[in-house]
């Protein structure tokens, strides 16, 4: 497979491709060449320009490529007119995003959420895509009406295949939100881990509240909601903990719209355990990346503790001199704490924190008062 990726000035341009590369990889393809290359906007036919396409041919050739993957998010016409001109496979960073989430869910809300997405980015798939589709079916005992053509044919199954998913998720919701109800009766604290994809929060979810949810070193290897009770001795209670799915940059807002369901967690959470990989120079355009996100499902207002992460992946004349200041997030100061989930460093001063956090809220306290409780290192 060959990346590509194209540089429109983008503050968040990957110039190495890497996280296109890792995303490739999770979906089980062999990235063999890279290429970049910067544009001020966007070829209305091929993407990248005649003699660029005419580049990427060779190189594909050269390096024995079988498809090509582009960065960033092609047209229907972009991708039908890529393929004439590369005779290669072309598809872009949504349908890759897609399939890995495909390959991943588990359970029958998260594989209803990837099948809504994923016919709804079919749908925009069947401009003129494939020729085939071009042909008019019809007469005695052909599926379809008199003159009806392939295209309109296949538009209107996908249409009505739409439609039985968002009934289907439609229940699945109304389930969730009788669960949320009865956890609300019951007085229950929620907290959501969030944050970008592979920064460790099923490894943290896990060892907080020793649960043996799927982790793994790649991205998206959590899509399912999983949520647990963790004990809070200095609160002493236990509150509800939910693990959520990973957000990355680009995510396809069909993904965003389809996962309401399972992201309706993170909505009705009382705090947001915000997980940064510490160790990733790019952390700050991640932070950024799930805010947008945050801001799209309405999640933006809630409180929010940002748990910087793998410490122990951090060379020791890295390490912060600190592992508790604060951190401005969206224009306001944000308790920050840096863990380690794999060793466990941090992560007692992190239940200390969470549980003063559910006193606060008890006695009915506003944010600034939470600064009244320094939290003792162990």
């Amino acid at each position: 497979m060959l990346l590509v990726g194209v540089d429109f000035g983008l503050p968040h341009f990957d110039a190495s491709l890497d996280e296109l590369g890792l995303l490739a990889q999770t979906a089980g393809l062999e990235p063999v060449a890279r290429l970049t290359c910067k544009r001020k906007a966007p070829d209305a036919a091929l993407f990248v320009g005649s003699g660029k396409a005419d580049e990427i041919r060779m190189l594909a050739q050269m390096h024995g490529a079988v498809e090509v993957l582009f960065d960033q998010a092609l047209s229907p016409a972009q991708q039908r007119n890529l393929e004439r001109h590369l005779e290669l496979p072309v598809n872009d960073r949504t349908l890759l995003i897609l399939e890995i989430f495909a390959q991943r869910a588990r359970s029958h809300e998260g594989k209803l959420q990837v099948e809504l997405a994923r016919l709804q980015y079919l749908s925009t798939r069947l401009v003129r895509r494939w020729s085939h589709l071009e042909r008019q079916r019809g007469g005695i005992g052909a599926r379809g009406g008199p003159g009806e053509t392939q295209i309109e044919l296949d538009r209107r199954m996908i249409s009505d295949a739409v439609k039985r998913t968002k009934e289907r998720l439609v229940k699945v919701k109304r389930q969730r939100s009788t669960q949320r109800r009865q956890r609300e009766r019951r007085d229950t604290f929620n907290i959501s881990l969030v944050g970008y994809t592979n920064t460790g929060k099923s490894t943290l979810f896990n060892a907080l509240v020793k649960a043996r949810a799927y982790a793994a070193d790649q991205l998206f290897a959590t899509l399912d909601t999983t949520t647990r009770q963790l004990y809070l001795g200095e609160a002493g209670r236990s509150v509800s903990l939910s693990d959520t799915v990973g957000f990355i940059r680009d995510l396809p807002h069909g993904l965003v719209d389809a996962f309401q369901a399972t992201l309706q967690e993170a909505v009705d959470a009382d705090l947001l355990l915000h997980v940064v990989d510490a160790s990733n120079p790019n952390f700050p355009e991640q932070i950024d990346q799930v805010q947008r996100v945050l801001r799209e499902i309405g999640a933006a207002d809630i409180a929010q503790l940002l748990v910087f992460n793998k410490l122990d992946a951090i060379a020791p004349e890295q390490r912060p001199a600190l592992l508790q200041d604060m951190y401005e997030l969206d224009g306001r100061p944000v308790d920050r704490l840096f863990v380690s989930a794999r060793s466990g460093e941090g992560l007692d001063v992190l239940r200390q924190k969470l549980a003063q956090t559910v006193l606060a809220v008890q006695a009915d306290m506003t944010p600034v008062d939470l600064a009244e409780f320094p939290t003792q290192a162990p």
